[in-house]
């Protein structure tokens, strides 16, 4: 736990200085100091940061530590650096990606269950109520739109309202990866336009499933790849989930998805953290 604690910090550290974001010299912490608090409490305390601010200050690692509420805020000003770090960390396993491929999907983050619906205050509206085709269930609340490498390390995501089905979600990745690259995908991935795009412009090709109706059938061996590495991305997913709480708890929709960017942010130091 301390070697990852040290560094975490060394690594927000850097990354301040080298975004020039020194802060103000009459902080009591500095930037890197609330990134990584957030960042142990993704870690070790399923996002409680109470918890973790707790844990920090008791054993000496901040002994200057915020109140709860000027840490809070202070945090929600780092959403962009934390953001930054996660670019940060892409840029690393895309260099490490030698055979550049990498896999897409999406995944649920439910706000309440279906029953408080009526009264829930983070989001309202049918737009965030999605479905889970293969659970054939509903939900309510967010979507995580992810992009890993082969070997399960995350280079984009973006989250957006439940009912925003996956062949929409394509349109919004950024599809920032070195010409050659081959992009898998499920059987909701199937559009022929962003697909002739992406090979046209960038010398992308995007091979997700075929249906069974699909007007560009795949050859049987190129099927058998893409279920394999189909596996690599949920074995993604269930290892992110495996940190997080039952249910995050955030007193407004910004807080919500600033716990969503920390599990993001968390699981891809993991990956770094694992290699070294």
């Amino acid at each position: 736990m301390e070697d990852k604690i040290i560094a975490t910090y060394c690594l927000c550290d850097d990354l301040c200085k080298a975004i020039h974001a020194p802060g103000d010299p009459q902080q009591k912490m500095t930037d890197a100091e609330v990134m990584t608090t957030a960042l142990v409490a993704a870690f070790y305390f399923r996002g409680n940061l109470e918890s973790a601010r707790i844990m920090l200050k008791t054993y000496g690692y901040m002994p200057t530590m915020l109140s709860k509420s000027r840490f809070s805020r202070r945090l929600h000003e780092l959403k962009d650096t934390l953001m930054e770090l996660f670019h940060f960390l892409a840029q690393i396993w895309k260099a490490l990606n030698k055979d550049a491929l990498y896999i897409i999907d999406s995944f649920p983050i439910a706000v309440c269950d279906n029953y408080r619906i009526p009264r829930a205050q983070l989001y309202q509206g049918e737009l965030f109520r999605g479905s889970i085709p293969s659970k054939k269930r509903y939900f309510y609340g967010l979507k995580v739109h992810l992009m890993i490498t082969k070997d399960g390390q995350p280079v984009e995501y973006f989250v957006t309202h439940g009912a925003l089905s996956d062949v929409e979600g394509l349109k919004y990745f950024a599809f920032d990866l070195p010409e050659g690259s081959i992009v898998y995908g499920d059987k909701a991935y199937n559009d022929y336009k962003i697909e002739d795009l992406l090979h046209e412009a960038e010398h992308i090709t995007l091979l997700p499933l075929r249906k069974k109706n699909s007007k560009r059938a795949l050859p049987m061996y190129v099927s058998f790849v893409q279920h394999y590495y189909r596996k690599k991305i949920e074995t993604a997913v269930s290892l992110m989930e495996q940190t997080w709480p039952k249910s995050i708890h955030a007193v407004t929709s910004q807080g919500f998805e600033l716990k969503v960017i920390l599990f993001v942010v968390a699981y891809s130091l993991n990956c770094l953290f694992t290699i070294l």
